[in-house]
């Protein structure tokens, strides 16, 4: 199949991504049910993963590991390794570079390639170049790669969702002009960027399906959601300009962290200690990366996980700043202000309106440079000799999280 002045968008998935990373490390698996969850000591016993015979038992991707362990008490269980899942996402991104220089990660497990212009490189076939990339992520990594094709990035994902991720070989190629053929038919609920809450008000608005949604006059859709209806609808109906740029995630907008916590705190002194570590991590990051932040957001989630409390609040710095004890300031301000003084579970801080840190504002009244000083000096200890090779004597408490932070990536066990 060729194409003439049309992109050549594909979106290549990994099945179970990190349950496939396990089972190709682990070979006696490979027959097995077998899940990635977290700790369940430490409450965070999650299924981030199952491979497809796990699923067929019932389990599913986000339930408590002893919810799934009752439905298949055979169950391999492994713990998340993120720095391998980092690594094997970064080989596959490059299998998918020597294809075509434009290879835009989505997530960790599946990214967009436009092969618009190195197709005729590889033969013109657009299902055999794909079926070559999907062979190769196979042999270099023992995982198995679905694909969606089409012209544009948004009908490449409803291909790979509803179509390539439920038939034989998991490549389908999708054209524009055949939605109402392929997708239209496909429940709301199962469009990319619906949640449950939105499938509830279009069940209300009486949409049930992916066409329904898409011969929705725009602005019934607009005059309810603004401009989130007006991407649904562009969604449903495969518009979409935006190109694959490997770039897109390169300016981050926002620097931030959080943690659920392994009990309950209920000390104002404990919530303190947790937010100070926070904060000394954005901070870095936030140096690391030559910049500074004028807006400081801070959130926070109650003990209590079936009648949820908390708040999220932001608050306008005077100037930007990374500056660890100048955002802890402001951290404890909004802290203070909305806390109900009841058990807190789990806690964010970050950083937002990013500028360059090249340049700051000096002030006449407090020793920021003193503060400056101490962070440099910290950062520098830390690149040498490792993140915890200094630390607030507040991390040491009862209360500090930075040493086991520390073995972690994305809050999982390295």
């Amino acid at each position: 199949m060729t194409q003439k002045n049309k992109s050549t968008i594909a979106l290549i998935d990994m099945q179970s991504f990190y349950a496939s990373v396990e089972k190709a490390a682990n070979p006696e698996y490979k027959d097995k049910p077998l899940v990635v969850a977290g700790d369940p000591e430490r409450r965070s016993g999650i299924i981030l993963a199952a491979c497809p015979i796990a699923k067929k038992y019932g389990v599913t991707t986000a339930e408590a590991l002893w919810q799934a362990l009752q439905k298949c008490p055979d169950l391999v269980v492994m713990r998340p390794r993120m720095e391998k899942y980092l690594e094997t996402s970064m080989l596959i991104t490059k299998i998918l570079e020597s294809y075509s220089d434009l290879v835009e990660p989505y997530s960790i497990d599946e990214l967009f390639i436009d092969i618009t212009g190195t197709l005729h490189l590889f033969g013109n076939s657009i299902k055999a170049v794909i079926k070559s990339i999907q062979d190769r992520i196979m042999m270099e990594t023992g995982i198995y790669a679905r694909a969606g094709i089409s012209e544009n990035k948004v009908t490449a994902k409803l291909c790979c969702d509803l179509i390539s991720k439920k038939i034989d070989g998991g490549i389908f190629y999708l054209e524009k002009d055949e939605l109402n053929k392929h997708i239209w038919d496909k429940p709301v609920g199962d469009m990319w960027g619906i949640g449950s809450r939105m499938q509830k008000h279009l069940y209300v608005m009486g949409i049930r399906t992916i066409g329904e949604l898409a011969n929705t006059p725009v602005k019934r859709l607009q005059k309810k959601w603004g401009v989130n209806g007006l991407v649904i609808w562009r969604t449903a109906n495969g518009i979409d300009d935006s190109p694959v740029t490997p770039t897109t995630h390169a300016h981050q907008k926002v620097i931030g962290n959080g943690m659920t916590l392994p009990r309950d705190f209920r000390e104002a002194w404990e919530i303190e200690v947790v937010l100070l570590d926070l904060c000394s991590q954005i901070c870095r990051r936030t140096r690391e990366k030559g910049l500074m932040g004028s807006v400081v957001s801070m959130g926070l989630g109650g003990a209590d996980w079936d009648h949820p409390t908390g708040f999220s609040r932001q608050m306008k710095l005077l100037d930007p700043t990374n500056v660890t004890l100048d955002v802890y300031a402001a951290v404890k301000k909004i802290f203070y202000k909305h806390w109900d003084r009841q058990p807190v579970r789990r806690l964010s801080v970050a950083l937002s309106n990013l500028s360059s840190a090249d340049t700051y504002q000096l002030s006449l009244f407090e020793d920021t440079e003193k503060k400056r000083a101490i962070d440099k000096v910290m950062d520098e200890i830390k690149d040498r000799f490792g993140e915890i090779s200094i630390l607030r004597a507040s991390s040491l408490t009862t209360a500090g999280q930075a040493i086991d932070r520390a073995a972690k990536i994305g809050g999982h066990y390295k």
